[in-house]
């Protein structure tokens, strides 16, 4: 099913028109109303003007992550706060986390997208929708409740946790798609048959999983348990939120980019310079519908490809791969965005530590894990109360952690000297799940 045909089939000469009309004029916008990119603009010897093709827009600098950070909060955003009508924030330490927000329309245009992915998913009014996405700053829950209102679909509006509770909704409200994560889909599965519930009779038909890497081999193991077909669903708040791009049912094979709202390209993550497409680089977005906070040619550090062979469910988008893997060093745990700065910020504000740490990330049964393993200070193993002291630091960890990161990991302080030093750059992370 196609939601909105008129613009999901453009033909390309047409979409790219549409394209270059949109660029021109979120380009003059942003020149005229943020003052960070009329400075980078500037220096990087370009003006609106100069925009006369779509090819031209590579003459852009890139926006990255780090400068979202230094216009927090509200620094980018192109238009008054009187006109935003929504906040949302990523996770990050106090005064770090990127901040976006949304005017009526913006959330309007969200909604759509969120609609063409249920339908490229084969979801239509009929149909119920089991909303495990987290609630709040996070995107995805309000993203997909909207989404699924605009297809005219029934949601639930359920959100993350209390697995046996989600359990027994699914079994009593009848759901017949789900949305959350592909490693909690897993879990819920997991729960029901220790509950003694047929995950397999449910009348679950379709899942819309994402928010974290996942192969093809969890896809398998996740509509064997719960007979469903499993489809992934691309998105970063940043750039919008869930509904950047879908895997179609017909295609299963790369996720449509909705570009008639973004211009994806593919960089060498190393020269800037673009790859073809079809070969791996890194995905570049920039959002030309967005109007309180568009961003220009901004480096997701996703890893893909691109792929314009013509898709049998009609849609003519070009098709980005699964991701797999990033260009920088974040971490994706149950969902969430985690940079092991963010965890070294956390742990410079405790006494008794030092400056030397470990994360080793891990799965059991079906959900990630995070151990955080951190030298702790030579007095502390004179102290009378040692095992009080270390056991103070290490609640204290776990709370600032979770309290600035959204995430619980296991707490292990260790002797000093203990943990492995390094020459050149630290490899802080040690990653144990097999994606």
């Amino acid at each position: 099913m196609i939601f909105n045909e008129e613009f999901e089939t453009l033909p390309r000469e047409a979409l790219e028109a549409l394209q270059l009309k949109r660029l021109q004029q979120v380009v003059q916008r942003v020149y005229h109303t943020v003052g960070f990119y009329k400075k980078t603009f500037d220096e990087a010897g370009v003006t609106p003007d100069d925009i006369k093709t779509l090819n031209d827009f590579r003459r852009l600098p890139f926006t990255t992550k780090e400068d979202l950070r230094d216009n927090y909060p509200y620094g980018l955003f192109a238009v008054p706060m009187s006109n935003v009508v929504r906040v949302h924030a990523s996770s990050g330490t106090t005064g770090r986390a990127t901040v976006v927000g949304y005017t009526k329309r913006d959330i309007e245009t969200w909604s759509e997208l969120m609609a063409r992915s249920f339908a490229a998913a084969g979801l239509t009014k009929n149909d119920i929708i089991h909303n495990a996405y987290g609630y709040g700053l996070f995107t995805g829950g309000l993203g997909a409740h909207y989404g699924a209102e605009r297809l005219g679909a029934s949601v639930i509006p359920i959100s993350g946790g209390n697995t046996k509770r989600q359990v027994m909704i699914l079994q009593d409200f009848g759901p017949t798609a789900i949305c959350c994560t592909p490693s909690y889909a897993l879990y819920l599965a997991e729960q029901g048959e220790e509950m003694g519930v047929d995950m397999r009779s449910l009348k679950l038909r379709v899942g819309i999983l994402g928010a974290e890497p996942w192969s093809e081999k969890i896809r398998e193991e996740i509509e064997d348990k719960l007979n469903i077909t499993a489809l992934d669903i691309y998105g970063l708040s940043e750039v919008m939120g869930p509904g950047v791009a879908m895997e179609c049912r017909e295609g299963r094979n790369g996720l449509h980019v909705f570009e008639d709202h973004f211009i994806v390209e593919t960089i060498n993550p190393d020269t800037g310079e673009p790859v073809p497409p079809g070969e791996e680089g890194e995905i570049v977005f920039t959002t030309i519908t967005k109007e309180a906070f568009p961003l220009i040619r901004y480096r997701t550090r996703d890893i893909s490809r691109l792929m314009t062979e013509p898709c049998k469910c009609g849609r003519t988008y070009a098709r980005m791969a699964r991701v797999s893997g990033r260009s920088d060093d974040m971490l994706i745990i149950r969902g969430v965005n985690v940079f092991p700065s963010q965890i070294e910020n956390v742990l410079v504000g405790i006494e008794g530590l030092e400056p030397h740490y470990q994360l080793i990330v891990g799965r059991e049964g079906t959900l990630d894990t995070l151990e955080i393993q951190v030298e702790v200070s030579e007095n502390i193993f004179a102290d009378s109360d040692e095992i009080r002291v270390l056991q103070k630091i290490e609640r204290r960890i776990a709370k600032d952690v979770k309290d600035y990161l959204g995430v619980t990991a296991k707490i292990k302080l260790v002797e000093p000297k203990t943990l492995q030093r390094f020459e050149g750059k630290a490899s802080r992370v040690i990653d144990k799940r097999n994606v």
